[in-house]
């Protein structure tokens, strides 16, 4: 089948926000068809959002353009990591942090704040190596005796990952900061999808109205929902975690568009009138 790939459907939105793994790519690998959807949507105003706060959008870029996208503005690129250090500044513009996550998170983290395992003003709590019991301890004991802010990038409980070229299974935002509610009873700041902060800063950087923006995403109980909150239009495709025939939850709304793939999606798109 030769799919035709032009602007005029995208056009009846005035931006498209996209998640990436899952959607565009799996680990390493483009998805079938999305560079060609990606090429078709080039002029018109995108934004890619993820919860993964582990890799600066430099680090996702270089990604996206070893795999053969066209290279991404960095600015089109807003992770969970990048969006709760703008929230932090946003609520004082010398915030002290400590935070356990990986690289792309306190390098985000660094820009706009100190980090201070003493004296934090807020306890990040991010995906990746770095939680130990000391790692806890230190946390806890800022948010008891300090009364530091708990805050998760996201709330995803686990995310795909690959070990030595393998696939595996990793524990999420919101695993990772469960010890945290468990030992101080605060709940945090949630940033990533489906909270609504993440979509609200990617919209204003696109200048647009949520009504008239497609959210595209594989996880209903993230991507969509929160999109469909906020009043986007939003389209499911079955190329991530969650698969083709799959019930979607009981507290999810039904997606604009569920569909297998990026070629079935632009199809649908090319069909409105």
């Amino acid at each position: 089948m030769t799919l035709r790939y032009n602007t005029p459907i995208v056009k009846k939105f005035s931006a498209i926000l996209l998640d990436m793994d899952g959607v565009l790519y799996h680990g390493h690998q483009p998805l079938n068809h999305a560079i060609e959807f990606m090429q078709s949507i080039q002029h018109i105003p995108h934004c890619f959002i993820t919860n993964n706060p582990t890799l600066s959008p430099r680090k996702i870029a270089d990604k996206l353009e070893t795999m053969g996208f066209n290279r991404p503005a960095t600015e089109s690129i807003l992770t969970s990591g990048e969006a709760t250090a703008l929230w932090l500044y946003g609520q004082k513009k010398s915030f002290r942090y400590f935070a356990i996550g990986a690289e792309g998170l306190r390098d985000a983290l660094n820009k706009y704040g100190q980090y201070d395992e003493q004296h934090a003003d807020y306890v990040v709590i991010g995906e990746g190596a770095g939680i130990d019991y000391t790692s806890l301890t230190t946390g806890i004991n800022l948010i008891i005796n300090h009364k530091a802010r708990l805050v998760s990038t996201n709330p995803d409980n686990t995310v795909d990952g690959e070990i030595k070229g393998k696939h595996v299974i990793l524990p999420g935002g919101g695993t990772l900061v469960s010890p945290f509610i468990q030992a101080t009873g605060q709940q945090p700041v949630t940033i990533g999808k489906p909270f609504p902060l993440l979509y609200e800063m990617a919209i204003k950087k696109l200048g647009v109205k949520a009504q008239d923006c497609l959210m595209i995403g594989d996880r209903p109980d993230t991507d969509i929902k929160g999109a469909a909150n906020l009043g986007m239009k939003t389209a499911l495709v079955r190329t991530g975690r969650f698969i083709p025939n799959e019930s979607l939850p009981a507290d999810c709304p039904v997606p604009d568009w569920d569909i297998l793939n990026l070629a079935q999606l632009q199809q649908a798109l090319e069909s409105l009138t």
